[in-house]
């Protein structure tokens, strides 16, 4: 979800805890500062000492094709998205969750959640992987291109919201706790029009006085649900508070790089860049079982 709340890890952190960092391309015409495999180690350390006998429930994102987890704490499964009101809607560069057609891991990155994750691990044609004309949700640490992986985030929320910038427009005044469901989706952007439009598949319309996505792609197999928590970067070392709802789809969709640019360009939750990913959660206490 989306790293508006998370705490930034500095870029110094990382240099005193592995004694430096080496230079890569990202692919993007930028140099990355690459972090070597202490640093992650490093990450999953503090993450389980600062989580370790306190209380946190399972966390997000993690291997959906691994069933298994010994996080003891239990939440109430969040209603069926349609039962709920969409509040945001957002991407990460690369998926944050691994399995199913989104198994390649794009490398440690540069510690802050910036060239990691894991990518498509199909083939696309030479046509759409064509260079695409224009800048795609440029910052400093690059540009999408085609042949790029995005993890997308549709979240939803219990309470009575309208939808907007970041997780605090699925909170309210009324309700400060509400319950909190994840609908995730992969892509692969592709240089090629007739794929996907992420104009329409964000499209937002009224159902029965509630919100939702009504292009949501229903095809690309059925979803996984777990309990988790939210995601992002600033949560390599500490635990997220928030209890979710997942629903992860296995497989991935083809979206057009040229309609991805378009949405950035404009969209009701003020994205204009696709945020860096969580390492994934890979220890035990940390995860709840799948299909509980």
């Amino acid at each position: 979800m989306t790293r508006a709340y998370l705490r930034a890890v500095t870029v110094s952190s990382f240099f005193l805890l592995a004694g430096g960092v080496h230079a890569t391309s990202t692919g993007h015409g930028e140099e990355m500062h690459v972090v070597p495999d202490a640093v992650i180690a490093e990450q999953r350390q503090a993450l389980s000492e600062n989580t370790l006998f306190a209380g946190f429930g399972p966390q997000a994102p993690r291997d959906i094709d691994s069933m298994g987890g010994s996080n003891k704490v239990s939440f109430e499964a969040a209603p069926p998205y349609n039962e709920m009101n969409l509040c945001n809607i957002h991407f990460h560069e690369s998926a944050e969750h691994r399995g199913g057609e989104f198994t390649t891991y794009a490398g440690n990155g540069d510690g802050h959640g910036y060239g990691s994750g894991y990518k498509y691990s199909g083939e696309l044609s030479v046509t759409e992987l064509a260079p695409y004309h224009e800048e795609v949700g440029a910052t400093e640490h690059g540009s999408l291109v085609p042949g790029d992986t995005i993890e997308v985030h549709f979240v939803h929320t219990t309470a009575r919201v309208d939808p907007g910038p970041t997780l605090g427009s699925c909170l309210s005044e009324a309700i400060k706790n509400p319950q909190l469901r994840v609908e995730a989706q992969v892509f692969v952007l592709v240089n090629d029009e007739t794929a996907l439009d992420f104009t329409k598949v964000t499209r937002l319309q009224k159902k029965n006085g509630l919100t939702q996505a009504v292009n949501m792609p229903t095809d690309t197999g059925r979803p996984v649900v777990y309990a988790g928590s939210t995601t992002g970067p600033g949560y390599n070392e500490k635990g997220s508070p928030f209890q979710v709802t997942w629903a992860v789809r296995p497989k991935v969709a083809k979206v057009s790089i040229q309609s991805v640019a378009r949405w950035l360009d404009y969209n009701t939750f003020d994205e204009d860049h696709a945020h860096g990913v969580r390492n994934l959660v890979i220890n035990p206490d940390l995860l709840s079982v799948i299909g509980r």
